[in-house]
């Protein structure tokens, strides 16, 4: 395996840590059954998903309901297709669980790229306002797709009657790659899962110095390795959060794996907790390689050093028997899990590289919660906190 090629302050997560892996008994998600999957948008497809959040992280409420912002495409033949439309879509998730739309929540022709991308969302409750951390791939009226990744912000005014939101500000670019620590992500071509990261904003301020930051899915611009994956971070400069610092990356997976996708920060008892969603997929291939799950890793500071969790950093996987059932998790301050299904009841074996098996069996809706334990550098599924959809 080619060695790491990054300064060593950057905490690392290395091949002997995923080898460390040696039960699931502990860390599995729900088995979710089939039958039990039911779009809660007939013909349009869901996937990665996150809450509107107060400033300390936790979720905000609205006489009981959350407000999500949530990707969102029309159901494609092939729902692998899905990334080249893809918009955010604004839904409530009510306290008795159901689910409700209200629509796209950029106006058409708005984002200058040309999809809308994961991120994150702050609200502002003494001005009834939101801010909007998001990327945008891609670039206006490009003849083809390309993997190209920016960060962006936009603040916009919340009707909690309708919870729909007007008045956007122009998307600002908040945090640019500086090709130093991070690749430039430029990229013209590309498949899911091998291209690299400029991605995922996700806010945090630090309950100890008050301070925010964002972090993010990055590539490592020093590495040699084609899977050099790492998760980024900048610090903002005004109250405002309107100007960042750019700083070197808070965790690297240099030649073990390619993305650690949807990144976030939660301070919880006397640690910062860093969690991250991967697929098998994207481990190097000349090293060992984790399942489709969460991972993470714990501090004493929110700039490392950072160790992973378990030992492994696995938090929670999927199913041995439906490795692929379920993707993209949120953890929120009540360690709660929102992910989305992806293909439930399928194996390596039995997945066919065919458009029209994806999509009967595509869930394409968020997943039934389930909540993780923590203590430590400890961390586990709690069975007890399983909910339904």
């Amino acid at each position: 395996m080619t060695q790491p090629s990054v300064p060593p302050s950057i905490s690392m997560w290395r091949a002997d840590h995923i080898r460390a892996i040696a039960s699931l008994a502990h860390n599995t998600i729900p088995l979710i059954d089939p039958a039990d999957v039911h779009p809660i948008l007939p013909g349009i497809d869901l996937w990665d998903l996150w809450p509107l959040q107060n400033a300390d992280g936790t979720t905000a409420l609205f006489d009981g309901a959350s407000l999500w912002f949530v990707l969102c495409a029309p159901a494609l033949p092939d729902p692998e297709a899905r990334h080249d439309i893809v918009r955010i879509r604004l839904m409530t998730h009510a306290a008795d669980g159901t689910w409700r739309d209200h629509g796209h929540a950029l106006p058409d022709g708005f984002n200058p790229g040309s999809r809308e991308w994961a991120g994150s969302a702050l609200w502002h409750p003494e001005t009834g306002e939101v801010t909007l951390f998001y990327t945008v791939a891609g670039y206006p009226d490009e003849e083809a797709r390309s993997f190209a990744q920016r960060l962006f912000q936009t603040k916009g005014k919340l009707n909690t009657d309708d919870f729909t939101i007007t008045g956007w500000s122009d998307p600002h670019e908040n945090i640019i790659a500086d090709d130093v620590n991070y690749t430039l992500v430029n990229q013209r071509e590309g498949a899911p899962g091998f291209i690299k990261g400029f991605r995922d904003p996700a806010h945090f301020r630090d309950p100890k110095t008050g301070e925010t930051y964002i972090v993010f899915t990055g590539s490592l611009k020093a590495s040699t390795h084609a899977f050099n994956g790492c998760i980024g971070i900048a610090r903002a400069r005004d109250e405002a959060l309107t100007q960042w610092d750019i700083l070197p990356p808070i965790l690297s997976a240099d030649g073990l794996n390619n993305e650690q996708e949807r990144p976030l920060l939660i301070h919880r008892g006397r640690h910062y907790y860093l969690f991250w969603s991967t697929q098998r997929k994207v481990f190097a291939p000349d090293g060992p390689s984790g399942p489709n799950g969460v991972y993470g890793a714990v501090a004493d500071d929110v700039l490392g050093p950072w160790r992973p969790l378990n030992g492994t950093g696995l938090v929670a996987a999927n199913p041995e028997e439906a490795p692929f059932q379920t993707y993209s998790w949120w953890v929120d301050a009540a360690l709660d899990v929102w992910g989305f299904i992806d293909y439930p009841a399928c194996t390596a074996q039995t997945k066919a590289d065919d458009p029209a098996w994806r999509r009967a069996h595509f869930g394409g809706t968020p997943a039934p919660t389930f909540r993780i334990g923590l203590d430590g550098d400890r961390a586990w599924v709690d069975q007890a906190g399983v909910e339904g959809q």
